[in-house]
């Protein structure tokens, strides 16, 4: 247990998908409408990076609420996906967004904490609710979900497929209720984000078990 507990404590260094993007989250529209439209990119099938590049892009542009990105011409959204390099899947996108963004503003005024709300701590509430956004599948939802259990505390621990295979890979226990007692509950989000990337193999589980002498 000690070892896989240091070995959870190293993952606890690497940022999350959302601070990759520059999203700040916290339980405000602005932020939740960001980490929505980061699960949006990353639900299509890109290398996650070139999906938070292009995050950071639409925000840089000023498309940080769901008013801006609707507000905002098809072709200055796919203008931004493309200089984050999300050109595939660009012109598809950029129509994804927009609708996303009216559906967000006439179901939920703009405030994904009303969807939370509707759910009422039901995870399978939320996941249906999050499924009725355009190019957002039961995939996105648990990244949604994953991410988002940083600042909505009745989520916690949870635990995608992605995130339990990255903790096989790494010996470490592939029930949530087990993972999450390897660290802070505050800091089970930032730890099902980092086995994802070993899931993904952005970080390689033999460099992390050798880092701490787990071998």
């Amino acid at each position: 247990m000690a070892d896989q507990r240091d070995v959870a404590r190293a993952l606890l260094t690497r940022h999350t998908y959302a601070e990759e993007a520059g999203i700040s989250l916290a339980d405000r529209p602005a932020p939740l409408y960001q980490l929505l439209v980061l699960v949006t990119l990353l639900s299509t099938r890109i290398r996650a990076q070139v999906a938070v590049a292009a995050a950071r892009e639409l925000f840089a542009a000023g498309f940080r609420t769901p008013a801006a990105m609707e507000a905002a011409s098809w072709q200055q959204r796919v203008d931004a996906l493309g200089r984050g390099h999300y050109r595939r899947y660009d012109e598809r996108t950029a129509t994804m967004l927009g609708t996303g963004a009216r559906r967000c503003l006439d179901r939920w005024h703009g405030d994904l904490r009303r969807l939370r709300r509707q759910a009422g701590g039901d995870q399978e509430q939320l996941r249906r609710l999050l499924i009725e956004f355009p190019g957002i599948g039961p995939t996105g939802a648990d990244i949604f979900l994953r991410e988002a259990q940083t600042v909505w505390p009745e989520l916690r621990p949870y635990a995608d497929r992605r995130t339990v295979a990255g903790a096989k890979r790494l010996g470490l226990p592939a029930t949530p209720d087990r993972l999450a007692g390897l660290v802070d509950e505050v800091e089970f989000g930032r730890l099902a984000s980092a086995l994802v990337r070993v899931a993904l193999g952005e970080e390689s589980a033999g460099q992390i078990k050798s880092s701490v002498g787990t071998g």
